[in-house]
């Protein structure tokens, strides 16, 4: 079974899609777990009036947070991946969209790489999650040296296996970039991590929103350097190296 964990704040705009990219899904066996982080909006209500007209009590949790995380996903996250009761750990964003056959291919991909960690390409959008045309492609493998400059694994992308993870690693620390901190840590001990070169997901991408602050960007990629324990040096040709990918990227 396929557990996806889906971070909730303030997500009512969007989040109706982002079920319904799920409900859709080819692959059957899964399990969906919700973490709301203390929504001001009627994410909530919208998220248990979808599940009821899906008729999907049965395969739907709603975790509501008892307070605010303070900015980062990652307690959302966590609270989700310890509620998982599924082989496999899948991630959405409450505004991402996934294409019906994502979880299909991505599982049959895990197990004929027999990997742990895996990810696919992606599609930029803009905020009625029309597609740009603007595509990160998701390499064949990737290791923790070069995951550094280039920051292309993409959450809403990934899948993992829990039997093949030390539980230990599976936890996002409490710092903004949690998600790329956990990939790092994944693959800085020795988890590497394969990419499934097919467009499965959309980003959708708000115009205000955090990802799309360059400046903002920066001071989080740094950040992450510094959690690693990265030599100057190392941090900042890593540096380079991912602010040229990310322009890249972007043009």
């Amino acid at each position: 079974m396929i557990s996806i964990v889906i971070p909730v704040y303030n997500a009512a705009r969007y989040i109706t899609q982002t079920l319904a990219c799920v409900f859709d899904q080819t692959h059957s066996d899964w399990e969906l777990i919700l973490v709301d982080d203390c929504s001001t909006d009627d994410s909530v209500n919208v998220i248990r009036t979808f599940i009821d007209e899906r008729n999907g009590n049965d395969r739907t949790r709603l975790i509501v947070l008892d307070e605010e995380t303070g900015g980062t996903a990652a307690k959302a996250r966590n609270a989700g991946i310890a509620a998982a009761k599924g082989r496999y750990i899948a991630f959405l964003d409450a505004d991402d969209l996934w294409d019906k056959d994502k979880l299909h291919l991505q599982r049959t991909f895990m197990e004929m790489k027999q990997a742990a960690f895996t990810f696919t390409s992606y599609e930029f959008a803009d905020e009625a999650a029309a597609g740009t045309g603007k595509i990160v492609r998701a390499p064949k493998e990737l290791t923790y040296d070069k995951a550094l400059s280039r920051t292309v694994i993409f959450t809403s992308t990934v899948m993992l296996d829990k039997e093949m993870i030390p539980a230990q690693l599976l936890t996002m620390p409490d710092i903004e970039s949690e998600d790329t901190a956990m990939w790092w840590q994944l693959l800085r001990n020795g988890i590497r991590a394969y990419g499934l070169d097919r467009v499965l997901t959309v980003y959708r991408r708000p115009a205000k929103s955090l990802s799309s602050n360059k400046w903002t960007a920066v001071k989080r990629i740094w950040g992450l350097y510094r959690h690693e324990g990265l030599s100057f040096p190392k941090a900042l040709c890593s540096f380079f190296g991912w602010a040229v990918r990310a322009t890249l990227r972007r043009i």
